[in-house]
């Protein structure tokens, strides 16, 4: 399966690292801590929206770091409105 390449794809997945980090805190399932590694991070929110149910998880053997970037990517472009500046080239 080939990833869909999106515009700005970095941004959005540190977009989507910081709204995933609010979504846990106010849901009351732990804080993303500012000495977490990029990694953990991207971890903790992949698992979060999957075990909620926002996002559909990974095939077993495709759960790669680069992989929940993509995921949460994506994820991100769907949650912001049409003519975002994250969403244009």
């Amino acid at each position: 399966m080939k990833k869909a390449k999106l515009k700005n794809e970095a941004a959005l997945m540190k977009e989507a690292l910081r709204i995933g980090g609010l979504y846990a805190k106010k849901r009351g399932a732990g804080e993303i801590e500012a000495h977490d590694s990029v990694d953990l991070k991207v971890e903790f929110v992949y698992k979060l929206l999957v075990h909620d149910g926002l996002i559909q998880p990974l095939a077993k053997d495709k759960i790669t770091t680069p992989n929940m970037k993509h995921k949460l990517a994506l994820w991100m472009a769907r949650q912001l409105p049409e003519g975002h500046s994250l969403l244009k080239e």
